[in-house]
């Protein structure tokens, strides 16, 4: 079905597209689930997708980090997200930030097509820049969710994913063990 304004006024699409994104910790992925949960509940045909380089927890499944999961499909480029079934009403996307740039493009065809895109994933990278597709999905995003974790320094609102270990790659997998959520105070400090 291609869009028109005609189809839109007569209320064919209701596809959209949600972002959920905050630093590591924040709770992005538990979102993500709960509400793929929550259409699964509503008898939608809903279809998950996670970039192939993340099996931090497992190989295929979104996993969050309080051990709550959904049964997903790793891709190695955005593409094939499209090649989804026919009658997927609600595609869910975890960290998003690893996906390639043309993430974006691939979300407007599918909410072009009346799908519910739901995408988590980071809003910024561990040097406070924002990180891949990210800042583009947040512009075409009919709603936005920023969660925050809490700072480990301080207890304030956590914003920012400090990384604990000596690394300059932007992608560098890793956990507690690596990183830490910090508020924009304590953030700085370190640069201190």
């Amino acid at each position: 079905m291609l869009f028109s304004e005609q189809n839109y006024k007569r209320g064919i699409y209701r596809g959209s597209i949600e972002v959920i994104c905050g630093s590591m910790f924040s709770g992005k992925t538990e979102e993500l689930i709960r509400r793929l949960k929550r259409a699964q509940i509503a008898k939608l045909k809903v279809e998950i997708f996670k970039p192939r380089t993340d099996i931090r927890y497992d190989v295929s499944d979104v996993v969050s980090h309080d051990a709550n999961s959904v049964q997903s499909t790793p891709v190695d480029h955005s593409s094939e997200i499209l090649f989804l079934n026919a009658d997927t009403q609600v595609v869910g996307i975890d960290e998003a930030q690893f996906f390639d740039a043309e993430l974006p493009a691939v979300c407007n065809k599918l909410a072009e097509k009346g799908i519910r895109v739901i995408v988590a994933g980071l809003d910024m990278d561990f040097t406070g820049k924002p990180f891949g597709p990210m800042p583009a999905l947040m512009c075409i995003a009919e709603l936005v969710t920023k969660v925050n974790a809490v700072c480990v320094c301080c207890g304030s609102p956590a914003m920012y994913s400090f990384r604990k270990v000596s690394s300059e790659a932007t992608v560098l997998l890793g956990e507690k063990e690596s990183y830490e959520p910090r508020c924009r105070f304590c953030y700085h400090m370190t640069e201190a």
